[in-house]
């Protein structure tokens, strides 16, 4: 670099700087440079690190893989999560939820109730590098961002789909396209994620290819592409047909169990020809669908891939690892790379300074928080926030500008966090999950930045069905019931609705699922010492309103008006004829939906 040569003419010792060095910023070393601040040399040292950044960021953010697995409970999401830490040799053993015989508990699952029911509650995060067979160059960093699979905590999974570039649709092939699975696509689609679609638990009895792609043409409008076929019926798994894009079949993946499935799946590979003289019938059977489908025009086209039309599909068994280093070679192959984000408008109508309109991967750092987690560790009462890194090169201990406030924010500690175990991270790039310690003052949806003033829009939330008040069993304790009040709801473990009427004493708990009160007063009795009592109120339905609508509204039966946290007035409805009813009665009334409703 040219620094290197040009810094002993300015007196310098030595012959230069260290090549191992920090960014010009952190370098004692260049001390002297400071003063001349227009000396042309200085100003050819900065133009050729400021570019040599830049490379590196594209370079970095060109290779990341940044998705999530949306999923209906027991589809096997954590068991899949488990099989890709597997072939990316992260864990030496795969585990599954309950740690049945022979195998370990779940590494991915860490809150207790999670450990006692068997399902994943609370976000994680796992990164690892990979490389499909015959790439060359830098092998590919892959973040998997572990969504909660039980039903009830779908507004945790809508804030992870708003940090990842694509998602791996698992769908059971026993049970073909369920409730949480349809909300969830309704999400992604909405965002504009595109899917590749993974028919998990191939190895049990369950329904036809045919009849499961023709199920998810028919319901959500999404033509599949098969990618990789099975060979063999449900409950029969062979292996897989690799599919070309003209449809045909051109190799046979066939596997072998391996003991508990704890360990990869060796895999044996056949000619067309080959795979007729080994399975026969059952070869030519896995082709002949294939080639239906093909006639029909499912045929993969990426274009219409990351413009959610399509969705590349493969057949899979992740209790058995068959399929695993398919979807992985997929993703590798096929998902978008991280992209810059816009602005949010409001924040550009509301701006009294200069700020950015957008930011591209390789400007300067910017983040938004999709996450913020307490009780993670005990020993610690710190609260951690994930953040997904949007444009730049983020580095451990840089100060940067929480926008929302304009406060400023070290990040003196940061980490990555995969089920129990904690990791410090140096550096991140766009793409990249980091978990920020000591976050209290950030919240959802937050952005932070570096450099010129940025904004990202504000983290949607999801319509509540289910409404409880909450309050202390002991007034003694009504100081701590109301700190823990406020840390839960920044974290937005429930939605807290307040009315004058109840009275701060007695908010209302606003939540997707019943399950997200049970979290909110286990945390509450392990976090705080605060007992707490839950009673349902007779509200099924929520809808956004307005102060102008808001005095009439409150004189209807059946209706009652809150504010949000956040400021926004709350109608709640008996129910949704209810809803209707009044709709009618007064159309100049504003009732809008929430998001994914």
């Amino acid at each position: 670099m040219h620094y290197i040569s040009v810094t002993p003419e300015l007196g310098t010792t030595g012959g230069g700087v260290d090549k191992q060095a920090t960014p010009a910023h952190k370098m004692p070393e260049l001390g002297r440079l400071w003063p001349s601040a227009y000396n042309p040399l200085f100003l050819i040292f900065m133009s050729t690190a400021n570019s040599a950044t830049t490379a590196t960021t594209a370079a970095e953010a060109h290779r990341r893989r940044t998705f999530a697995v949306i999923a209906h409970p027991d589809a096997g999401k954590s068991t899949l999560t488990e099989a890709l830490a597997l072939h990316a040799h992260i864990i030496s053993e795969a585990g599954a939820t309950h740690g049945k015989a022979g195998r370990k508990a779940t590494v991915s699952d860490w809150m207790e109730m999670e450990k006692d029911r068997g399902i994943s509650i609370a976000s994680s995060a796992l990164q690892f590098e990979y490389a499909p067979e015959g790439h060359e160059g830098e092998p590919f960093m892959i973040n998997l961002v572990d969504t909660p699979g039980h039903a009830d905590f779908s507004e945790d999974t809508y804030r992870v789909l708003m940090a990842v570039d694509a998602a791996v649709m698992l769908i059971d092939a026993a049970k073909g396209l369920e409730p949480q699975t349809l909300q969830l696509f309704r999400v992604c689609k909405a965002r504009g994620l595109p899917i590749i679609t993974v028919i998990n638990k191939w190895d049990r009895v369950g329904r036809t290819p045919l009849e499961l792609v023709d199920e998810i043409v028919k319901e959500i409008e999404l033509q599949p592409t098969p990618l990789f076929w099975p060979v063999g019926e449900a409950g029969d798994f062979r292996g897989l047909a690799r599919i070309n894009n003209d449809g045909e079949a051109e190799e046979y993946i066939h596997f072998t169990r391996t003991a508990g499935g704890s360990t990869i799946a060796p895999e044996n590979f056949y000619t067309p020809e080959e795979a007729t003289e080994r399975e026969g019938e059952v070869w030519e059977n896995a082709t002949e669908e294939a080639e239906l489908l093909a006639a029909d025009g499912a045929v993969h086209d990426q274009e219409l891939f990351l413009n959610c039309t399509t969705s590349p599909l493969i057949f899979a068994s992740a209790m058995l690892n068959f399929g695993v280093h398919q979807i992985l070679d997929t993703l590798c192959q096929l998902a978008p790379s991280p992209a810059g984000r816009d602005a949010d408008p409001k924040a550009l109508e509301a701006a009294t300074s200069a700020m950015d309109e957008h930011r591209d991967t390789t400007d300067d750092f910017s983040g938004v928080v999709f996450k913020v987690q307490a009780g993670m560790d005990k020993n610690h009462r710190d609260t951690l926030a994930f953040m997904r890194v949007v444009s730049g090169e983020f580095d451990r201990g840089m100060q940067v500008t929480h926008s929302q406030s304009g406060r400023s924010f070290s990040t003196k500690y940061a980490l990555t966090v995969f089920g129990r175990t904690r990791s410090t991270v140096e550096t991140a790039f766009p793409g990249d999950i980091v978990g920020l310690v000591n976050a209290g003052a950030l919240a959802p949806g937050d952005t932070i930045y570096e450099g010129r003033k940025i904004q990202y829009p504000p983290m949607p939330k999801f319509a509540p069905e289910h409404f409880r008040i909450l309050r202390a069993k002991s007034l003694g304790k009504y100081k701590q019931f109301r700190k823990a009040l406020e840390q839960l709801d920044s974290e937005g473990v429930v939605q807290i609705l307040k009315n004058d009427l109840r009275g701060d004493a007695n908010p209302v708990m606003a939540a997707v699922g019943p399950m997200q009160f049970e979290v909110m007063q286990a945390r509450m009795e392990v976090e705080y010492n605060v007992e707490t009592v839950a009673d349902p109120i007779p509200y099924t339905v929520a809808r956004r309103t307005t102060a102008e609508t808001a005095p009439e509204l409150a004189k209807q039966r059946g209706v009652e008006i809150f504010t949000r946290t956040d400021g926004e007035l709350i109608a709640l409805f008996s129910d949704k004829w209810r809803l209707s009813f009044i709709e009618k009665e007064h159309p100049d009334f504003v009732l809008e939906s929430l998001v994914a409703e």
